[in-house]
């Protein structure tokens, strides 16, 4: 990320700024390194965890179980707005056409729904039967940047515009449900309703992150770029704002309880478990008050951590700067790993080299571990993978390849 101590209009369009070549912004690869980690607990607790409930759901869950899973809420809202705002700088910072941009974010998110239907559903899986496959958060990243190629056109309010409504409006839209054998009934699952669909004969497609509003928010992303060209402390005031009034906007509509999720909040056998009830919020697809709980909290980090990086979180930068690299390799490890764990305990490890145990298959009952092995899993792969992002980092740092742009 870049920045310059001069600020663009909202409306200046990437080119215009071509003679600027700001320097990286700490903030931004901190926290884009941050979320990254926090989904590498996730993936460890979606491998490892020995626990057989959901998360999220209170009458099952304990409270270090449900904040184990609620903290990494904040890893797709952050990163897709972060793709975007990478978009504008991406081409004001290396003076690049509205035309050069499209044609960039076109063939990057072509080139992410693909790895995403290979690579990562290998990754996942271990297993070259492709009659099912998973469209997860690179495959809305990809779609939305295909989206965005028409977006960067407009001006920089219109798309504003069309990021705010489609956020928080897209709610309204929960009540479609049109047949699902339909043409329209299995778009209508790619654009907001997760669900199968069966895009060629004898494959099907699980859609877990339908394109609405994850459109909105790289959208938005996008148009918040001017703003990181701003001096510092009007950028850090801006960024404060902004997340402060989302955080706020949550509290307050949540407090109505009438609209921006689908389950409704209601009070619980103690104080704590009414307050995870009010921020337990839908993530498939992304409520409003899913994004804002997220959002808001992503954008006042983003000012509060702008400042000359630290030592102290030097490496947490070093992810966010490899993103993509970090999902791929930390996937591919985490996978061999409990493969690997089970294999030595049990002479077999068959379930863990097929699709089928991410749609809920049995677990074997005694697989897993309780959550202080799942942290202890966590950090060791954290740690594990950091040499080889570092050395990917410094090699992007010195070599300008065109295809290292799209890695």
């Amino acid at each position: 990320m870049e920045q310059n101590n001069n600020s663009l209009a909202q409306n200046e369009t990437p080119h215009e700024s071509q003679n600027i070549r700001p320097a990286r912004l700490a903030s931004v690869d901190i926290v884009r390194g941050a979320v990254m980690i926090l989904m590498a607990l996730d993936h460890v607790r979606d491998y490892f965890s020995n626990a057989r409930v959901s998360p999220l759901d209170l009458s099952q869950t304990t409270v270090a179980l449900f904040f184990t899973r609620w903290v990494t809420h904040f890893c797709a809202p952050a990163f897709i707005l972060l793709a975007g705002t990478s978009a504008f700088l991406w081409a004001s910072g290396r003076g690049k056409s509205k035309a050069e941009l499209a044609r960039f974010l076109l063939t990057r998110g072509l080139w992410l729904v693909v790895l995403e239907l290979t690579v990562v559903r290998f990754a996942w899986s271990f297993s070259l039967d492709y009659k099912v496959s998973l469209a997860q958060v690179i495959w809305a990243i990809g779609w939305s940047m295909i989206a965005l190629t028409g977006l960067v056109f407009l001006p920089n309010w219109l798309t504003l515009t069309f990021a705010t409504v489609m956020i928080a409006g897209h709610n309204l839209l929960d009540q479609i449900s049109p047949g699902y054998n339909s043409f329209f009934g299995g778009l209508w699952i790619v654009l907001h309703q997760p669900g199968m669909i069966e895009p060629l004969p004898r494959h099907q497609l699980f859609v877990l992150y339908p394109l609405i509003p994850w459109i909105g928010v790289i959208a938005l992303g996008y148009t918040l770029g001017p703003l990181f060209l701003k001096e510092q402390s009007e950028r850090r005031k801006w960024f404060l704002g902004i997340g402060l009034g989302l955080t706020l906007a949550f509290i307050a509509i949540r407090a109505l309880n009438t609209y921006g999720d689908p389950i409704h909040w209601s009070e619980q056998q103690d104080g704590i478990f009414t307050f995870l009830s009010f921020i337990n919020v839908e993530k498939y697809p992304p409520s409003l008050l899913f994004l804002l709980v997220t959002l808001g909290p992503t954008l006042i980090a983003l000012a509060l951590l702008d400042r000359p990086l630290s030592p102290l979180v030097r490496p947490v930068a070093i992810f966010g700067r490899v993103p993509l690299f970090f999902y791929v390799i930390h996937l591919f490890l985490i996978h061999a790993l409990a493969a690997g764990l089970y294999f030595a305990q049990h002479g077999q490890a068959d379930w863990l080299f097929s699709i089928t145990w991410l749609f809920g298959a049995q677990y074997p009952p005694d697989y897993g571990y309780g959550l202080p092995g799942v942290y202890l899993i966590w950090v060791g792969i954290v740690v594990a993978v950091y040499p080889l992002c570092k050395c990917f980092a410094d090699y992007k740092l010195q070599h300008q390849d065109w295809w290292l742009s799209y890695l």
